[in-house]
């Protein structure tokens, strides 16, 4: 999949990352070290990691992923990433 969103909330600039949903390639969670949790009450499930989102960022450049844009969104901050297909 060449879009990514990973995600984090406000005072929590240093850790746990969201990085993918049930959907994400498992090939990309395995390189980012991500372990896969369902909250209570959701009926989904996410992929997180303990890193903040700095280094899960320049994790995904090394891999080919770029920064499209950023923004907030209530007390979350949210990336979305692309990477060009090869």
């Amino acid at each position: 999949m060449p879009y990514m969103l990973i995600s984090t909330q406000i005072r929590l600039e240093t850790g746990p990352t969201n990085v993918g949903d049930e959907s994400s390639d498992p090939a990309v969670m395995n390189y980012l070290g991500a372990r896969k949790a369902t909250m209570l009450g959701n009926n989904f499930s996410e992929y997180h990691v303990d890193e903040p989102p700095r280094v899960v960022l320049d994790k995904l450049e090394r891999i080919g992923f770029r920064v499209l844009t950023m923004t907030g969104v209530g007390q979350t901050l949210v990336w979305c990433l692309h990477k060009d297909k090869e």
